[in-house]
């Protein structure tokens, strides 16, 4: 089985260590894994902002890229909703079809398909405050939201436990959003910043040395958050993690 690795552009633009942390992390687990050079947006940006018909070229080109892979698999879960249920600009061909049917988020990925549990290579010596982002949540049901103020079932947590010396921490509202929201934090700037805002804090009043998501586009928009209200919070994507970043 040979997974196409997507890796969205803004993870290819901002943050790069992500998608080789990918890479590196489906090698590790022995995973055969190939890289379209030529792939580019899946067509979220335009399809957020009601311009879907607008999407199409873009979505051909994503299936171009893709169809001849088994699975394809991306460190982004909105990317992967997109993919899953919005790539309806185009005819629905087979090709299509595959994809939309065989693309997976990471977590998911190995979490559901892989089933792994062990990640003996990493170490996270850190309190960690994870961030359920709301596409990963509940629209590819990485837990769920009814119990997350009680017993808390939660697939990229179970990753996480098995990584050694990491402490998880819990926020008060862990299932909240974080008010990013893609074209949201444009259109509505003042409240997306004061949900960032809160979602940072909660996080500090917890304990969170560092906040952690499988949504690179939560993280970035925290993270700026957190730098203009002067929150001692680092940030990572679950990848680097799991593949042994260390700090």
């Amino acid at each position: 089985m040979t997974i196409g690795l997507f890796i969205p552009c803004f993870i290819d633009a901002f943050y790069p260590k992500v998608g080789i942390a990918t890479l590196e992390l489906l090698e590790r687990l022995g995973c055969e894994v190939d890289y379209p050079f030529d792939q580019t947006c899946c067509g979220q940006p335009m399809v957020n902002a009601g311009c879907h018909p607008e999407a199409a070229a873009t979505e051909q080109l994503f299936v171009d890229n893709f169809a001849k892979y088994d699975v394809i698999v991306a460190p982004s879960g909105s990317c992967i909703h997109q993919i899953r249920d919005n790539l309806t600009a185009i005819e629905q061909t087979p090709a299509v079809k595959h994809v939309r049917e065989n693309s997976y988020e990471l977590v998911e990925y190995l979490h559901d398909v892989l089933g792994v549990r062990e990640f003996p290579w990493a170490k996270f010596p850190h309190r960690v405050g994870y961030h359920d982002s709301c596409n990963t949540l509940r629209n590819l049901g990485h837990g769920q939201p009814s119990e997350l103020r009680g017993g808390y079932f939660s697939k990229p947590r179970t990753l996480l436990e098995a990584v050694d010396g990491i402490e998880l921490v819990t926020p008060d509202r862990p299932d909240e959003c974080c008010g990013f929201g893609g074209t949201f934090s444009v259109t509505e700037p003042e409240v997306s910043g004061r949900m960032g805002h809160d979602k940072v804090a909660d996080h500090g009043r917890a304990g969170a040395a560092y906040i952690v998501s499988a949504d690179t586009s939560c993280l970035m928009h925290q993270q700026g958050c957190a730098k203009r209200i002067g929150a001692p919070v680092a940030f990572k994507h679950i990848a680097e993690i799991l593949n042994g970043d260390t700090a």
